[in-house]
């Protein structure tokens, strides 16, 4: 897993051929988080490049929750 620890939060930075495929997997990042009820920041940028931070703002920093989801986000 190469995501970038900042502060309190991971990381990581997607670039896609188009914003069409960076859409897609916006979107496929959604459901997969609205599933473990787990929240990413989402940034689309530059048209085709997909910023993720993950955190749980509940207990204000990082828990094992925003390290299993970064991990199915790479699998996606």
């Amino acid at each position: 897993m190469n995501w970038n620890k900042e502060a309190e939060k991971i990381t990581k930075e997607f670039i896609f051929k188009n914003f069409t495929e960076a859409l897609r997997f916006v979107n496929k990042v959604g459901e997969l988080a609205e599933s473990m009820d787990h929240h990413p920041d989402i940034l689309i940028h530059a048209y085709k490049k997909v910023s993720i931070s993950l955190t749980t703002h509940s207990k204000g920093g990082l828990t094992d929750k925003d390290y299993q989801l970064a991990e199915k986000i790479d699998n996606i």
